[in-house]
């Protein structure tokens, strides 16, 4: 446990060093509050710059640097995809799905926007997102991340996790919401670092697969953190998962067996890294930096 907390130290100055340099390029790339309409980019931009990891542009600039990326494009998918991860947010706190109060500890959009505008400000970052893909001039990114987001990614999988709400569910489901609605941004991520630097297939698909482990891993960390934890120490709503019925591991097979489950994640997240010549040791880092966050 003591290395990987060194690891997380290490991925922790990593991430910070790369919040600093995106966040620069996020006040590029929004409209500026001037610009009318003027309520609805300042709804962006709260919602933008009101904290968070920033892990999965850091994700993507490692597999970029991984495989020897240069170039400016990795700044336009960088900011795309806080964008699309924003706009998750924003409409997952809503009223009419989870209806949150909070997010990174202050009021969530709706709360301070009203419902309309930040529908509205949700659904510009996404479009504003995929006009900063299409400015890479790279197609295969840009078809990876609007499937990723689409009904066989993201947004398939939070329907799921809405469909799902006080039933009955069997692990196979609990997978498949994990998956589609955290894990596929987050492997989406890597594989567009690794596509701007034109990596080989078999480096593309060894990203995708830790991705899609550590993205599994990721969320079964939430879900745990949302019992185990308090409203400000999460900077959300604790508990909200367990007032909804949600469909997650640890209401179904307990806490200590989601722990194991997280950390088999993460074993099995640096396999698929084995196959990689290059330097892997950040991604390896930030692996355990997401699974550091519960003990």
């Amino acid at each position: 446990m003591q290395d990987l907390q060194k690891e997380a130290t290490v991925a922790q100055n990593y991430l910070s060093k790369i919040a600093k340099l995106v966040e620069a390029k996020f006040d590029e790339h929004l409209p500026s509050e001037e610009a009318i309409p003027r309520n609805l980019h300042k709804a962006m931009r709260y919602s933008m710059f009101a904290g968070g990891k920033r892990l999965r542009p850091a994700l993507a600039m490692a597999s970029f640097d991984l495989f020897g990326g240069t170039g400016d494009s990795i700044w336009f998918a960088t900011s795309a995809l806080e964008m699309l991860h924003t706009f998750s947010l924003i409409h997952d706190d809503l009223p009419c799905i989870d209806d949150d109060d909070f997010r990174r500890g202050k009021p969530t959009a709706h709360k301070q926007f009203g419902e309309a505008t930040a529908v509205m400000s949700g659904d510009a970052l996404c479009v504003l997102a995929f006009e900063l893909i299409a400015r890479t001039g790279n197609a295969e990114a840009m078809q990876n991340l609007a499937h990723n987001l689409g009904t066989f990614g993201m947004i398939g999988g939070e329907m799921t996790d809405i469909d799902s709400e006080g039933k009955k569910v069997d692990l196979a489901t609990v997978d498949y919401i994990h998956y589609h609605k955290t894990a596929a941004l987050i492997e989406a991520s890597l594989v567009v670092g690794a596509q701007l630097a034109h990596a080989k297939q078999k480096d593309i698909d060894a990203v995708q697969k830790f991705g899609k482990s550590i993205g599994l891993a990721f969320q079964v960390v939430d879900d745990i953190l949302d019992i185990v934890s308090t409203t400000e120490e999460l900077g959300k709503d604790a508990g909200s998962d367990l007032d909804k019925g949600k469909a997650t591991y640890p209401s179904l097979i307990g806490v200590d067996a989601s722990r194991k489950k997280a950390f088999a994640l993460y074993e099995e997240s640096l396999t698929a890294l084995d196959s990689i010549s290059g330097d892997t040791s950040i991604l390896r880092a930030i692996a355990a930096f997401i699974i550091t966050r519960v003990k």
